[in-house]
């Protein structure tokens, strides 16, 4: 496996994003800048879809894309996850691009894609039961009727008779749900016994959607929480039986998986780096420094993981599942590394001290949200069929 990356993939990661989140960072360190009303901020977001094309990374040219795949995504959202970055980034360019592009039809592809390229337009998916997750089967397969929650709860979709859905129920975590322009929200369709999951498209600001901030514990990773009450939607594609539904959400969830764990290997490459610079080479203990070779390693081998992970999802291979290795490798590496900074740092109450917290918070919320670690091992495993012969009490090789 080549693991060499391109003259523009390295130009994109190391120079001209780099500088300007530093730039827009400032003195107040990562994650310190105001994400504004709509829960980030919408200057910087409109430059790095204008000057870098951030959103359109993944999505072909004729949509206004970059053509670039998973790998490009990668590289941004290392950067992203280097300064805490509260931006749309993941939702819109890992999510919702994506579904739109592998589920949508011509028109709401020529309507839609276009404009989350070019950064007017941002979006999200908007899964019931707090279970991202499970839809993006990462930890537990998505064919089941989690977007429903059996005969009541979760989300239900009901045809209108005019072409047109209404959608009732509630969504929890909605990763930048509140400012988001356009929601694929996940239901459930049809009677029980012949229910199936689909997605749909609304719009911000359609009548009985109701929007509301949720607590989160990264609060660089705004949320919120969605009521619906006879919201109009429209099915996402034409196939109202949702057989494309599963595998399109799986596909979405190795993207997403990928950046995820390049965003994770960012942020704890800029704690590590700020510990180092607090323990001066020549000084301190020589444990401690030993602690830093280590975890120094702990993230290169996190890094590769999710570099595999994105090149995985380019070419296509890989059981569902098998992609959440990279993000578990990566947010417990976060965690560790983010840990031992905050340790270092002794409580002086610096801005590095205060940015390590806000890694530490990043790897607690990430795994809130998509995971947590030890999930997204145990699905993969068993999508790999690691335990098979132990569970059928055939003899396992030496």
């Amino acid at each position: 496996m080549d693991a060499a990356f391109t003259e523009e993939q390295d130009e994109d990661r190391r120079s001209a994003l780099r500088a300007l989140l530093r730039n827009h960072h400032g003195q107040d360190g990562p994650g310190a800048a105001g994400e504004g009303p709509r829960d980030h901020d919408e200057e910087l977001w409109r430059t790095l879809a204008g000057r870098l094309g951030l959103p359109g990374l993944v999505l072909p040219t004729a949509y206004g894309g970059a053509g670039r795949g998973a790998t490009a995504l990668a590289l941004a959202c290392e950067e992203a996850g280097r300064a805490l970055l509260p931006s749309p980034l993941l939702p819109t360019a890992a999510l919702a691009a994506p579904l739109l592009h592998a589920l949508g039809s011509e028109a709401q592809r020529s309507e839609l894609l276009p404009a989350l390229a070019a950064g007017e337009l941002t979006g999200t998916l908007a899964v019931p039961g707090a279970r991202p997750a499970t839809a993006l089967a990462l930890t537990g397969p998505n064919t089941g009727d989690w977007a429903g929650g059996g005969r009541a709860g979760g989300i239900q979709a009901r045809a209108d008779g005019r072409g047109g859905w209404r959608l009732y129920g509630e969504a929890d975590q909605v990763l930048h749900g509140y400012g988001a322009d356009v929601l694929l929200v996940a239901a459930r369709a049809g009677a029980y016994a012949r229910g199936r999951t689909l997605l749909f498209v609304v719009r911000a600001g359609v009548p009985g959607l109701r929007r509301t901030r949720s607590a989160a514990l990264d609060e660089t990773r705004p949320q919120a929480r969605l009521e619906l009450r006879d919201v109009p939607a429209a099915l996402l594609g034409e196939d109202e039986e949702g057989a494309a539904v599963p595998a399109a959400l799986a596909a979405a969830g190795a993207t997403a998986a990928a950046a995820l764990a390049a965003e994770a290997v960012g942020a704890p490459a800029a704690a590590l780096a700020s510990a180092a610079a607090h323990v001066r080479p020549g000084t301190g203990d020589p444990a401690v420094r030993h602690r830093l070779a280590d975890l120094y390693a702990a993230v290169r081998s996190a890094r590769a993981a999710a570099y595999c992970a994105a090149w995985e999802a380019d070419a296509g291979r890989g059981a569902p599942g098998e992609c959440g290795l990279a993000p578990a490798q990566a947010l417990e590496t976060l965690r560790a590394v983010a840990g031992e900074a905050v340790q270092l740092h002794g409580g002086t109450g610096s801005p590095e001290e205060r940015a390590a917290q806000r890694y530490a918070r990043r790897a607690a919320g990430d795994e809130l949200l998509f995971g947590p670690a030890h999930r997204l091992r145990a699905h993969a495993a068993a999508m790999c069929g690691l335990f098979a012969e132990r569970r059928t009490g055939a003899a396992v090789p030496a």
